[in-house]
């Protein structure tokens, strides 16, 4: 019998009338359910009650087998008799969505290991076992693409497949020595089974429609393909919307390569693909294009066939669309977000919405129209079991469909169904901006190119609306090799950035220097179009940037450093006020846990998902800071913050890998000191940090040291994402010539002057300063003890201010000022005066004023030693607010990379103030 044949045979059986009896349950309204009850009414029953799972569909085919079916018949009659059993889940017991999607895509599973297990018993008997160059057996996947991939497979669907084998060879023969072919003969072969056993319909059907439009090249390339193929094809010629199809794969047959762990293979090949490293927005315009010929497509089967403009599926607002609205988002962030990378659209939904790609309001909502649009989408294929997606014109039909749902007629249901479908259109319509369908907003001037969008406009004639400076700066692209070397597509974009620009220049909306620090910044990155894309994309982004290059030079040196981190001008992340580092842990542990879950948690990944963590973190304190929403203290408080949540994070994940660990959780402790310790973080700062130990077990100390070597090398080391801190353990006991991690007990003696090995003053003063960041909270109490004893001990007055003297005066030794000029830092009058007068305080007085005690900052401890009655009235207050203003004028200095040498009338009333501090402390 011909396919043609099988079909009309099919359709005329779903043309009969009812028996009767059969109108009395709801699922009888289906022709096709009616045809299954006659046909195959001594079967039904072997199917066992309840959702279908792959034992059972296991159980009911070995029955049919024993009963005399072979393979290809037992795998088409276990599919009708699963069909008619998910009609009446759904239609009359209300199923979830996912009991009958899961249904569907187990069988496709359970038919597609058993029909390769027969196809390579077949070929194995003609030709021997196909060889790789080592000798083992070579292996071979069936990749589910699509909804078979995401186990979402709907009633009548085509199953989306890709063939590939391992590595090329050839089988070993017969016993004789004949019949030896190539792996890929073998394999195409097999292909060709599979599909004899699966597709070709017979008089009991097929089991599935099979589409293999998706392998490389499409329906002009082979059948199957090896990896080796396959990867050069993804590198070399993959387009974009096939990053789209190959999101959801998922290696489903043959069960042993799943359960061996062969699989595992595909996804160094497949991942890279779909999820690359940087944001990626090259992919708006081609979801656009591949929107555009969908709804093309979609329009011209309508025409003159208004009824066909009804599809669940592909018409706007359908199905089709908030799969892209959630794959979108995936395939441009899954890159960095390893969280995103999953396959049901569903579970899709709820990370976008949880990584703050989506408002959670909006992903229930297109949650709801998904189940909703889904279950009618069945619903449509159990009348006649038709690949359609199209609303029936029968009434009778319409009303089934409504009554199934739940609905008293088809008034209710089609309004709910126009609102769930307006709101998907909206939504998708918003994310694309409008599909294409709308000129960029700030990209004015010019004739259309054909996608919707003005054309690009010369360089030539954007340097004319530039200022002198930026002419005189862009004028070098006209002969420039990367601008040159750029794509049409790419170059198009780059002029249209200008345009906007030039636009904001002469609105006043940003200066010169932005425009300036922009060039400079995009120039190196021209070969990543996925930026420029973005900006074009995003125009919100596009001005933010622009004002924040223009804010400050050290800005763009670090987008320059870290380009990735533009993306967070466009998060809700940014939004919220201050940095919480409980949030920021959770998120990272998340991501490790997404890693960990599909393989990629080696080492190299969690050091670049630390540093791209810590990077997008600190440049939203950046934006902060430079949109002038924190204070200087806020920015180092943040910083400071952000530092303690990344060291106690890759101090657990070490700790994790350490391989001759001895112990679940470490007893173990850093302590801060300098910036650190006093929470005054700048952009860029070293840590200072001394590692301690409390572990009596003999085999403590190797095991520390080869921790804190570790910890060290994941805090510094760059790789592709760069670092994150410079480590300082100059202040651990015996300086540099001392051990990298010492017991507690060694510390604290050292610290107590308690032996021949002691502390210095100078120690004693950053002492003052220091502060426990992470470690149990034994080791902390006994940190906070130490502390206490050492700044509160009995000392002589008088050679403690000689000694802070000295050290004063070596300091200032080692950092000379020019003439006329005044160092914010280093100058009399400026900070470390105030920070050695602190802590000559703080040491001396600490005894008698436990206020003092705190590490509270600089600037509180000058107001509680006025309280205290240690400085005059007024005089802390005012050296409190010369630091501060010291501070913040090296704060913008250094943000600008300009010197903190500036003119002394600048700052001569916080220069006086700190000067009166120091006659009051030392005179």
């Amino acid at each position: 019998m011909t396919r043609s044949d099988s079909v009309g045979s099919q359709q005329n059986h779903l043309s009969a009338e009812p028996d009767a009896g059969e109108s009395a349950s709801p699922s009888a309204h289906s022709r096709f359910v009616q045809r299954l009850r006659r046909r195959y009414a001594e079967q039904l029953p072997l199917l066992p009650e309840g959702p279908p799972t792959r034992d059972s569909l296991a159980q009911a085919y070995a029955t049919l087998a024993a009963q005399g079916a072979d393979t290809g018949a037992a795998l088409r009659m276990l599919r009708q008799l699963l069909m008619e059993r998910l009609v009446r889940l759904d239609c009359e017991q209300q199923a979830p969505l996912a009991v009958i999607t899961r249904g569907v895509t187990e069988l496709a599973e359970f038919a597609l290991d058993v029909a390769c297990r027969q196809a390579f018993a077949e070929l194995d008997a003609r030709h021997g076992v196909p060889l790789k160059a080592d000798g083992r057996r070579a292996e071979f996947w069936v990749i589910g693409m699509g909804k078979l991939g995401a186990r979402e497979l709907n009633v009548s669907s085509d199953i989306d497949l890709i063939y590939v084998y391992d590595e090329d060879g050839e089988t070993a023969g017969r016993v004789d020595g004949r019949g030896r072919i190539s792996c890929h003969e073998y394999f195409t072969r097999a292909v060709k089974l599979i599909y004899g056993l699966i597709g070709d319909p017979t008089e009991h059907g097929f089991v599935f429609r099979v589409d293999l439009a998706l392998r490389p090249n499409g329906n002009s390339g082979p059948s199957v393909i090896s990896l080796g193929a396959l990867e050069e094809y993804l590198q070399v010629q993959g387009r974009e919307w096939e990053r789209f199809a190959w999101l959801k794969s998922r290696v489903i047959a043959p069960r042993s390569a799943i359960e061996g762990g062969s699989a595992q293979a595909l996804r160094g090949v497949v991942l890279p693909f779909v999820f690359r490293r940087y944001l990626d927005y090259n992919v708006f315009e081609s979801l656009r294009t591949l929107h555009r010929q969908i709804r093309d497509h979609a329009a011209k089967r309508s025409a003159g066939r208004p009824e066909r403009a009804n599809d669940v599926k592909l018409s706007r607002g359908g199905i089709r669309e908030i799969e892209f609205t959630v794959q979108l988002l995936q395939v441009v962030r899954g890159g960095q977000f390893p969280e995103l990378r999953t396959r049901p659209t569903l579970d899709a939904l709820q990370r976008v919405a949880k990584a703050g790609l989506m408002p959670q309001e909006t992903a229930d909502a297109l949650a709801r129209a998904y189940l909703f649009l889904r279950r009618v989408e069945h619903r449509i294929q159990y009348l006649d079991d038709q690949q359609t997606h199209v609303l029936p014109t029968r009434d009778e039909d319409l009303h089934w469909i409504a009554q199934t749902l739940g609905y008293a007629g088809c008034c209710p249901f089609l309004t709910e169904l126009d609102a769930h479908r307006e709101l998907v259109a909206q939504e998708f319509d918003t994310l694309l901006g409008g599909a294409g369908d709308k000129p960029c907003k700030g990209c004015n001037g010019g004739n259309g190119n054909g996608n919707g969008r003005p054309a690009a406009p010369e360089l030539e004639s954007l340097l004319e609306q530039l200022p002198a400076r930026v002419r005189e700066r862009l004028a070098a692209w006209q002969s420039h090799p990367r601008v040159q070397a750029l794509r049409e597509e790419a170059r198009g974009r780059l002029m249209r950035l200008l345009q906007r620009t030039a636009q904001w220049l002469r609105e006043g909306r940003v200066n010169e220097d932005a425009a300036l620090r922009l060039a400079d910044w995009i120039e190196p990155l021209l070969r990543r179009e996925s930026y420029l894309a973005m900006l074009l994309e995003r125009p919100a982004v596009h001005e933010r940037l622009l004002r924040l290059l223009g804010a400050a030079r050290w800005p763009a040196r670090y987008l320059l450093q870290h380009p990735g981190v533009i993306d967070e001008l466009a998060g809700e992340a940014l939004l919220a006020e201050r940095f919480v580092p409980e949030d920021f842990e959770r998120e990272l542990e998340a991501r490790r846990t997404a890693l960990r879950r599909t393989g990629e948690d080696d080492e190299e990944s969690l050091l670049n998902l630390l540093r791209r963590a810590h990077h997008a973190e600190l440049f939203r304190t950046l934006a902060r800071d430079l949109e002038e929403r924190l204070t200087v203290e806020q920015v180092a408080d943040d910083l400071s913050a952000l530092a303690d949540a990344t060291l106690r994070v890759t101090a657990r994940w070490c700790w994790d890998r350490l391989k001759n660990r001895h112990r679940e959780t470490p007893q173990f402790a850093i302590i801060g000191y300098g910036k650190l310790g006093g929470k005054e973080l700048g952009y860029g700062s070293d840590l200072d940090i001394v590692f301690v130990y409390e572990d009596a077990d003999e085999r403590a100390p190797e095991v520390y040291a080869a921790f804190v070597r570790k910890l060290i090398n994941w805090l510094t080391v760059k790789t592709g994402e760069g670092d994150l801190f410079e480590i300082d353990t100059a202040l651990r006991p015996n300086g540099n010539s001392g051990l990298l991690v010492t017991s507690f007990e060694a510390y604290a003696n050292y610290q107590q002057q308690r032996g021949s090995n002691t502390a210095w003053t100078w120690e004693h003063q950053a002492m003052t300063r220091a502060r426990f960041v992470l470690g149990s909270s034994s080791l902390q109490t006994r940190f906070d003890a130490v502390r206490l004893a050492v700044i509160s001990a009995p000392r002589d007055a008088a050679a403690l201010k000689q000694e802070i003297v000295a050290m004063r005066d070596k300091v200032r030794a080692a950092h000379p000022v020019r003439a006329q000029r005044f160092d914010v830092k280093h100058s009399p009058g400026a900070m470390v005066d105030a920070e050695f007068a602190v802590q000559y305080l703080v040491l001396s007085q600490s005894a008698s004023h436990p206020a003092l005690v705190e590490n509270v900052g600089n600037i509180a401890l000058l107001q509680r030693a006025e309280q205290a009655g240690l400085l005059p009235a007024g005089l802390g207050q005012a050296a409190a607010d010369a630091y501060r203003e010291l501070r913040r004028v090296q704060h913008r200095a250094r943000l600008n990379e300009e010197p903190t040498q500036v003119d002394p009338a600048a700052l001569q009333a916080e220069r006086e103030a700190v000067l009166a501090l120091w006659r009051a402390v030392f005179a």
